[in-house]
């Protein structure tokens, strides 16, 4: 993308990636909210279940007991978080595109989130990875971009300046 008043190409082409990972979240939530009961498990494959689950804090269901405050705080500092990203990919250089790629998930994820916070108050979390008695805490397509964004973004902090 070129940069109209600098006239020189930007890393905001990758934005695109934002909007399938928003996309793709909201659709998987739509259909486990339609096809799923809440807290009943659906076994897919042995570790692996579908169970729709409603989630008003953070990670890991932090503060998700804290009276409703969190909705909106939650909500704020994912749009703050938003805005920092998209001025940090706009600033990128043309070659750092695995920095922008991360970036790119990373705010695709945390406005997916942010669209459920909004307009239902809670997070639609469905997928719910186990091993025997033990689950991983249930989570979304946002939540893996997220996680999958912020591992490139620690691997990006060991490779340097070097572009891809």
């Amino acid at each position: 993308m070129l940069c109209v008043l600098c006239g020189k190409k930007t890393m905001l082409k990758w934005l695109w990636l934002s909007v399938v990972i928003v996309v793709l979240d909201q659709g998987t939530k739509l259909l486990a909210s339609h096809s799923l009961e809440l807290h009943q498990p659906v076994s897919l494959i042995p570790m692996l279940n579908l169970t729709l689950m409603h989630n008003t804090g953070a990670a890991f269901s932090f503060l998700s007991n804290a009276g409703g405050w969190q909705r909106w705080f939650f909500t704020g500092l994912a749009l703050v978080i938003s805005a920092f990203i998209i001025g940090w990919i706009r600033k990128l250089e043309a070659g750092q595109t695995w920095l922008a790629v991360a970036l790119a998930l990373i705010l695709g994820g945390a406005l997916g989130n942010v669209w459920d916070r909004v307009m239902l108050g809670y997070v639609v979390d469905f997928i719910d990875v186990y091993y025997g008695r033990w689950h991983w805490p249930a989570f979304n397509i946002a939540d893996a971009a997220i996680s999958i964004g912020a591992v490139m973004l620690v691997i990006d902090s060991f490779r340097g300046h070097r572009r891809t």
